[in-house]
């Protein structure tokens, strides 16, 4: 029986599966509160379930909260936490590096 390696794992997520999509919605929040259609169209290259199971994690570690309204349709919006908004030097920084390497963040 094989037994697969426990995977260390970066405080950010940032070498998890899926940790380039972390990085991407915590820059998108950095302007304000978004709701999820807003994230999705963002970031087209999220599926809807991979979004979803990132926010998931990115509330989990602290990093966003997500409130829901409770109302018909539902409404839930996401915002960063103080602990995430304290990424933004380094969110920016990664930003300003990418476009001068003509990479897409």
């Amino acid at each position: 029986m094989i037994h697969p390696k426990k995977a260390t794992r970066c405080p950010a997520g940032i070498i998890t599966v899926g940790g380039r999509l972390k990085l991407q919605i915590c820059y998108h929040l950095l302007s304000g509160t978004r709701r999820f259609g807003e994230l999705q169209r963002l970031i087209p290259e999220a599926s809807r379930q991979m979004l979803t199971l990132q926010l998931r994690d990115l509330e989990q570690m602290g990093w966003i909260h997500r409130q829901v309204y409770e109302q018909v349709p539902p409404k839930v919006e996401y915002s960063l936490t103080d602990l995430g908004r304290s990424s933004e030097p380094f969110l920016r920084q990664l930003n300003a590096w990418g476009e001068r390497m003509h990479l897409e963040f």
